[in-house]
Parts: structure tokens; C-alpha cells; sequence
């Protein structure tokens, strides 16, 4: 059976695609919890949420793949080895980007990927993005940019131009699935969620010190590197790149309200109105766009 040849007959592809995005977008933005619920040192945090996560994406490979699972590893070839290149450096940008710069730059800067995608798909593909999913990018700009409003902190240039690195590497492997449809990446994805692990592993300070925290860093590898994974490489070579990207943008307002409802700390004015601009944003894209499909259908 193939990792990805198979959907709810339920599904058309794109509603299939959608669905996954979205749920990967949910999936990611529940990092702000999980490290804010495990006190540990940050190389950790990525070592435990890497290997995890690996585990989860492996599990799900053994699950469809039984015996063939090696083999499916090796089916991805310079396109799997690429993606999990252009993810692992990503995550690495990402990282120092936060550590150099301000976490509002990070934030805009990557709120931009839609954008870059855009170009990059029509560059790759010539893949033309329509003109409601840039329309709702840029709102979705604005909206990143209300978020951090009031916490735009000092910014460097150097973590500013990581950041930047990162949106290009992120927009780079959204297109790379497009590009690729066929190629099995799930397995690519297992590499992707581990290479982060291995690296991380001798910079580490502080284990988990009871069985609380392994539960939690279990639930975030699995949740928000595993399945996350998973269901964006899955669900990104059903729809456009640039509305991959737009959807992710979800990420950013749904953060803090994950970490409002466990610990209390209720975002500002700002940050509620920068979500709901965000949220409407790609709401009305996605309604927008299942029309022009139903039309086109029809």
C-alpha cells in the first residue's frame, strides 16, 4: 500500500490537502506550550521533540509499509534527501534567528513565506497563485505584524537575515512537495524530525525529572513534530504552495492562545485582533477558492 496513495473517498484531493495543512498548522502552534510546560534547556526540547517525533513518522510508515518500509526509504531518493536537507537547515535558521533577533522580526519576516512560495512555484512550475490567496497573504501579513505588536524588541541583522533564510528554505520545501507529488517524503519526513534530535543531542544541560515531563515530551514529539510532519508533507502536494504557505500562517495567532488557556496569560488587544485578521484571512481564501473549484467542477 502506498504512504499517500490513498484518501477518504469522502475527500476531493484539495479538501484532503486542506484539511492536513490545517491540522499541521494546529499541530505546530502548540510548541509555545510544550516548551513552556517542560523546564528544560532548549537543545533538549528539540532532542526529545526530534526523537519522538521520528518514532511517530516511523510508526506510521511501519504501519502502511509492513515490510516494504526500507524500501520506501530508499524510493524517495535525491527529492526525500533534499527535503529533509532543506527542513533540517530551516529548523536550524529558525532557532538562531530567535536567539539573534527579536521573536516579532522572526515572526513578520516568516509571515512572508506565501509570498515566497508564490515566486518559487511559478519560477519552478510556472504555478500561478490566485489572486484571493495573495490578497489574503498580505492580510495575513498585517495580521502576523498586529500579533507582535508592542513586542518588536531589538533586532539584528544577523537574526533578521537567519530569518530570512528560513522563510526561503520553508517556501523552498513547500514547492519541492508540489514539484514531486509522487515521491514518497513521509519517509523523508522521519529523517527530518531526527536530524534535529542528533544534532541537538550533545549540546543538552537537563533531563526530564519525573514522569510528568516524559509524558509531555512524548505528547510533543508525537504531536507537534510527528503527525505535524506527516500531515503537511501529505497533505502540501494536494494544493497550490502559495496557499500551503497561507494556511501555515495559522500558526502564529493560534500560539498564544494555546499557552492563554493553560497558563492563564491572556494575550493583549493586539494579538487577538492581529489572529482574527489572520484567521479571516484564510478562512476567506479557502472559501473563496472551494467555490472557484465547485465552479470550475461544475
Amino acid at each position: 500500500m502506498s504512504i499517500e496513495g490513498s484518501m477518504p473517498a469522502a475527500f476531493t484531493p484539495r479538501h484532503l490537502g486542506v484539511a492536513l495543512v490545517t491540522a499541521s498548522a494546529i499541530l505546530w502552534s502548540s510548541a509555545g506550550y510544550f516548551t513552556r510546560a517542560v523546564p528544560l534547556d532548549i537543545a533538549a526540547l528539540l532532542f526529545w521533540r526530534g526523537l519522538f517525533g521520528a518514532a511517530t513518522s516511523l510508526a506510521f510508515i511501519l504501519a502502511l509499509e509492513g515490510r516494504n518500509t526500507w524500501r520506501s526509504f530508499r524510493a524517495m531518493g535525491w527529492v526525500g534527501l533534499g527535503f529533509c536537507l532543506l527542513s533540517s537547515l530551516g529548523m536550524a535558521c529558525f532557532v538562531a534567528s530567535l536567539r539573534l533577533t527579536s521573536v516579532a522580526h522572526v515572526s513578520i519576516i516568516y509571515a512572508t513565506v506565501p509570498f515566497v512560495a508564490a515566486g518559487l512555484a511559478w519560477l519552478v512550475m510556472r504555478e500561478r497563485a490566485s489572486a484571493a490567496v495573495l490578497v489574503a497573504s498580505l492580510f495575513a501579513v498585517v495580521g502576523v505584524a498586529l500579533t507582535v505588536a508592542g513586542g518588536g524588541g531589538q533586532g539584528s541583522l544577523i537574526g533578521d537575515a537567519l530569518a530570512l533564510a528560513m522563510t526561503v528554505l520553508v517556501a523552498a520545501f513547500v514547492v519541492m512537495r508540489r514539484r514531486f507529488p509522487d515521491v514518497p517524503l513521509v519517509p523523508a519526513a522521519c529523517l527530518s524530525a531526527l536530524v534535529p534530535a542528533l544534532i541537538s543531542a550533545p549540546l543538552m544541560s537537563s533531563w526530564p525529572a519525573n514522569a510528568d515531563e516524559v509524558v509531555l515530551l512524548v505528547a510533543f514529539g508525537v504531536s507537534n513534530m510527528g503527525l505535524a510532519l506527516v500531515c503537511f508533507t501529505i497533505g502540501a502536494k494536494f494544493i497550490p504552495a502559495a496557499q500551503t504557505a497561507l494556511i501555515g500562517a495559522l500558526e502564529t495567532p493560534l500560539a498564544p492562545l494555546w499557552v492563554w488557556l493553560a497558563f492563564g496569560e491572556a494575550p493583549g488587544t493586539a494579538a487577538l485582533a492581529g489572529g482574527a485578521v489572520v484567521l479571516l484571512a484564510v478562512v476567506g481564501s479557502m472559501i473563496w477558492e472551494g467555490r472557484i473549484s465547485t465552479i470550475k467542477a461544475g
